[in-house]
């Protein structure tokens, strides 16, 4: 394959990629990023001091900085932060 053949296809399969994640945000529009309820190792995706860039490697339960997508108007209502902060969650939810 020639550089531009590459090029074309890698184009492609981003363009691909990014139409994929288009049609899966309608099943995160009901969802927010709940911070402080994660346990350990069941966090979603990468955390605010960027230690770590994937679900499912937090350390610590429910550290400040760690978030869950949950159902939209819950968060609060968990005892989590809409908001990441410094420490441990001191009301973890229940």
């Amino acid at each position: 394959m020639t550089a531009k053949t590459l090029s074309v296809a890698a184009a492609l399969a981003g363009a691909i990629s990014v139409a994929g994640m288009a049609l899966s945000l309608p099943a995160y529009a009901d969802n927010e990023k709940c911070y402080g309820v994660a346990k350990a190792g069941e966090n979603d995706c990468a955390n605010e001091a960027g230690s770590h860039s994937c679900a499912g490697q937090s350390t610590v339960d429910y550290d400040g900085g760690e978030w869950q997508l949950v159902p939209a108007g819950s968060c609060e209502e968990m005892g989590g932060s809409l908001e990441p902060f410094e420490g441990v969650n001191p009301t973890p939810p229940a």
